[in-house]
């Protein structure tokens, strides 16, 4: 595990620094600790500690993770139904790495929460890579919701839209078919029909 040359997480540090930075003023020690460690049970004691601030869980989670600790899939989950958009990134690009088969059936219980939908692009995109057996079902719930005009969350029904064209699935045509008349979702509704596999 080289965590160095992974841009992604030297993307995390960066955010995380200055995070802490603006909110103590200085990076403690243990930060440069944690970021410089491989151990893999080191990582998993301050991932585990009682009263870690968010920055140790989140490093210490993505580290395991893209080693393929599977101790790193609950916390991990946790963080992609964070309410800041580059946790759930992070998190995302761990879980797809880490290769847990539980992420996808949790990616689709997110991204169908309709109380999180808020907070359901990550999990779909998720989706979408993963290209498990729960993708497509989830994301044609979630895209059906999706169809009123007014709905404030559109940009979660595009991202289902793109989404079941890039999966190919002839299961979503009747869902897409049903979002071409919509404001936002029709141009590329038809966009995603003219990529799905025949109807067998």
């Amino acid at each position: 595990m080289d965590n160095a040359a992974d841009p992604e997480f030297c993307s995390m540090i960066d955010r995380l620094r200055d995070e802490i930075e603006k909110g103590v003023g200085e990076v403690p020690t243990a930060f440069e600790e944690l970021v410089g460690t491989n151990d893999p049970e080191e990582l998993h004691r301050a991932l585990t500690a009682t009263g870690q601030p968010l920055w140790v869980r989140e490093v210490a989670a993505y580290s395991l993770g893209v080693a393929g600790d599977p101790r790193a899939f609950e916390p991990l989950v946790l963080l992609l139904n964070h309410r800041d958009p580059e946790r759930c990134v992070t998190a995302a690009h761990a879980l797809v790495r880490l290769g847990d088969p539980r992420t996808a059936r949790a990616a689709a219980a997110l991204a169908t929460n309709e109380l999180r939908v808020s907070y359901a692009l990550l999990p779909v995109r998720l989706l979408v890579e993963l290209r498990a057996p729960e993708s497509v079902p989830a994301l044609i719930t979630v895209l059906k919701r999706r169809l009123p005009a007014a709905d404030p969350h559109w940009r979660v029904g595009l991202a289902c839209v793109e989404g079941l064209g890039s999966l190919g699935d002839p299961r979503a045509r009747t869902a897409l078919e049903a979002a071409l008349p919509h404001p936002r979702l029709g141009v590329a509704a038809r966009r995603s029909l003219a990529r799905l596999a025949p109807d067998r």
